[in-house]
């Protein structure tokens, strides 16, 4: 009896031993703690120092970057500052073999950092930039991702306003390319190299809009360089922007195009219509120059003539010529006054005249026999002209003078000719210009 009481709790205890550890063994590792505990071991005081930059692949060379973009909006591109403003997700991705950790059997995938000074970073800035700031709405937008093996992954959302050096020669049926260059501040190429992200290191948004653009494509380059103090590590990715002609087309083209048909109206009003022309003439003059000088402001002042400024000049230099026009018009009109007066004046003193003599002749019988002498005389000539003429062929009458004979005054002439040479020589103009924009080669526009 007492021998068999101690073992029975023996086999009690051993049972409970067994159950306790069990429990143990299915009870849940707790993550968060164990990532506190290895970011305490691979950053602890003494452990990890952020101002040493990791060594190259292998324990030499320079430090691997690779860097990849998510291109999130394109806001603004000004044609007067030349700048752009642009919005992404900026990534770099390097090895620093200091920061290995044990992965649990691959049940921790990463650990995760909101703090950059905890960590050694590249020095990378953007050469282009003017203007940058980061996101903190609700939080900081960064992260670090540190990876079993070594590798970090830094992620931040920043907004940048970079500068965008343009050629507006050919404005408003231009091509723009704008850059977005990164570069090593500090550290040369021996000792920090920055790479594309292979596959695909740059990703624009599906549904970009632009408002005066079109981004038709991106291409990515390397842009390495070279100072007094050493070579500097750069990248560069190069956004083709296509401006949107439709905008242009609207508000400015068929403007200029009607305010030139309009100018020609007065060809067509009467010659003495002399307010109605003169209203109309100063009148579309004034527009056009509050046109053109409404184009130059949205524009910088650059020393090359643009393909816009071609354009508002022929169509200013038509209005113009129109009211020059009529003011050919005006004096060639009072031309034809001053000749009619001149022509009426004479008839009327040649009409004097031969009612003088004829008054004479009836005075002096005496002469009446000398008189009919220069008469038969007349008569003489008279025949023998008349046979002259018979003899004579018909000069050739030319259409065009005959046409014009049907105007018989110099300044309705003009008008006529005006109405006829003004548009034939714009459609002319219009043909040379759209021909020489629109359909160029490539090499012309770069």
């Amino acid at each position: 009896m007492d021998t068999s009481r101690p073992s029975c709790s023996l086999l009690i205890l051993l049972a409970l031993y067994i159950l306790q550890l069990a429990g143990c063994m299915n009870a849940k590792i707790n993550f968060r703690e164990k990532e506190k505990q290895i970011l305490d071991q691979i950053l602890g005081p003494g452990r990890y120092d952020a101002r040493i930059r990791p060594s190259g692949i292998n324990g030499t060379g320079p430090a691997v970057v690779n860097i990849n973009l998510f291109v999130r909006t394109i806001t603004t591109i000004n044609d007067v500052k030349m700048e752009y403003s642009v919005q992404l997700t900026f990534r770099e991705q390097w090895l620093d073999e200091r920061l290995k950790f044990n992965n649990l059997g691959g049940r921790l995938k990463y650990l995760t950092l909101t703090e950059a000074n905890r960590v050694w970073m590249p020095d990378l800035f953007f050469s282009n930039e003017k203007e940058g700031h980061f996101h903190n709405i609700i939080m900081p937008n960064v992260y670090i991702r540190i990876f079993p093996n070594g590798n970090v992954l830094y992620s931040i959302r920043i907004s940048l306003t970079l500068s965008c050096p343009m050629n507006l020669k050919l404005y408003p049926l231009d091509k723009q390319t704008c850059s977005l260059r990164m570069a090593s501040y500090g550290w040369t190429t021996d000792d920090l190299v920055f790479l594309w992200k292979e596959g695909d290191p740059v990703q624009v948004v599906k549904n970009l809009h632009l408002p005066r653009f079109t981004l038709e494509k991106f291409l990515t380059d390397y842009c390495n360089s070279k100072t007094n103090t050493g070579e500097y590590s750069c990248l560069k990715v190069d956004l083709l922007f296509k401006r949107e002609f439709s905008y242009y087309l609207i508000q400015i083209y068929i403007p200029c195009c009607m305010l030139v048909i309009v100018s020609w109206v007065s060809f067509w009003l009467d010659q003495g219509a002399v307010p109605a022309r003169v209203s109309l003439g100063v009148t579309t003059l004034l527009t056009m120059a509050t046109q053109s000088s409404g184009i130059n402001a949205s524009l910088p002042p650059v020393s090359y003539t643009k393909a816009i400024d071609v354009w508002t000049g022929v169509c200013l230099t038509f209005v113009f010529g129109a009211l020059l026009e009529f003011a050919l018009v005006n004096y060639a009109s009072r031309s034809d006054m001053h000749r009619e007066n001149m022509k009426k004046s004479r008839r009327e003193m040649e009409a004097a005249a031969n009612m003088d003599a004829a008054s004479d002749l009836l005075d002096t019988d005496s002469n009446t026999t000398f008189a009919m002498k220069p008469l038969m005389r007349g008569g003489v000539v008279d025949s023998k002209m008349r046979q002259c003429e018979i003899h004579m062929k018909p000069p050739e009458k030319n259409c065009c003078r005959m046409w014009m004979s049907k105007f018989p005054t110099r300044s309705k002439r003009i008008d006529v000719i005006s109405r006829i040479t003004f548009p034939l020589v714009f459609a002319l103009f219009n043909l040379a210009y759209w021909s020489t924009y629109l359909f160029r080669d490539e090499d012309e526009e770069k």
